[in-house]
């Protein structure tokens, strides 16, 4: 890249902070820095995309340690927002290579239900059939596995989609709002108790995995399944970006990252920017599956006895011998 070039998408990037930024104070302080590092030519020796996205994204983020912050890199390129039928397209097809996100869908031994989602949540005009598919598939288990240790993130309302079911309430139940100060507007998400497959049944326990990689889409249904008491997190404490971003393509590659939002969950009152979602059980990511599975087992275990179950119970019992061997 050129001097030229790289100050103009500088400029650009620091219109955008300043005019969308979630905190306008600290979005014009973050902008004015950076006009003042363009003035100065702190990055006018950088001569590749990957190495400005680099070295700008860490002065962004100086003081704030916002991770939706970004001067983002994309290897393929991406779709210009301000064409919605070539944006519409770029995610349709994303979402269809990666199955709607829904990654893993699995009846382990025991009759305990496992669901991996990964690497986004793609919101529900494109995913939502691959919800209501899967919640399909896993109604009948015993317990369910929520793996999330590769969800890097995703739409609020596949959110709000995905707890509608595995909330199982007969009535909506408010989720978060998003405060959005540029806007000067709030939106709410609530579940619906209108779906399209049956709930994932309120009496049947949950364990979501994470890890330091799980960030902001995947975090907010951890965080929600959590507080609402639906879900034992099981893993690491996940990344800690709670602001929703808007995206901005300024050059082939480059992509400006602006976080424009922020969550307010209702139970809580509060979000997990910067802390991240804490583990109510806490072992290394790695060790998630296995202590989620074994607390499954023991489950199952404990359920009255049935002849009818009496291979599940097997099955069951065989997983605990192994898990805990294995442990």
């Amino acid at each position: 890249m050129e001097t030229e070039e790289i100050r103009s998408v500088l400029g650009r990037l620091g219109s955008l902070v300043g005019e969308h930024y979630v905190f306008p104070e600290v979005g014009t302080e973050i902008a004015g820095r950076l006009a003042a590092a363009v003035a100065d030519g702190a990055y006018d020796e950088l001569r590749t995309p990957v190495d400005l996205a680099e070295r700008v994204t860490a002065d962004l983020q100086v003081g704030n340690r916002d991770k939706h912050l970004r001067l983002k890199f994309h290897r393929d390129g991406l779709p210009d927002e301000t064409d919605p039928v070539a944006e519409k397209a770029y995610w349709q097809r994303r979402a269809a290579l990666d199955a709607g996100g829904f990654a893993r869908i699995e009846r382990l031994d025991g009759n305990i239900g496992l669901l991996e989602l990964r690497p986004l949540l793609y919101p529900p005009e494109l995913a939502g059939a691959a919800v209501a598919a899967a919640m399909s598939l896993l109604a009948s288990t015993d317990a369910l596995l929520l793996d999330l240790r590769r969800c890097l993130g995703g739409s609020p309302d596949q959110v709000a989609l995905v707890c509608s079911y595995l909330l199982g309430s007969d009535e909506p139940v408010h989720l978060q709002d998003l405060v959005s100060p540029s806007e000067g507007r709030t939106r709410q998400f609530w579940t619906s108790p209108y779906l399209a497959a049956p709930p994932y049944d309120s009496s049947k326990p949950i364990w979501v995995l994470t890890s330091s990689a799980t960030f902001s889409g995947g975090e907010e249904l951890s965080y929600n399944l959590q507080q609402f008491k639906r879900g034992v997190v099981v893993g690491e404490r996940t990344g800690g970006g709670a602001h929703p971003r808007r995206g901005f393509k300024l050059h082939e590659q480059l992509e400006a990252s602006v976080p424009v939002a922020r969550s307010v969950n209702q139970v809580s009152g509060t979000n997990w920017e910067g802390t991240g979602v804490a583990p109510d059980v806490e072992v290394s990511a790695e060790q998630a599956f296995d202590e989620a599975y074994r607390l499954a087992a023991e489950y199952v275990l404990g359920m009255p006895a049935d002849p009818v179950r009496n291979a599940v119970t097997d099955e069951a019992r065989a997983v605990l011998g192994v898990v805990v061997t294995a442990g």
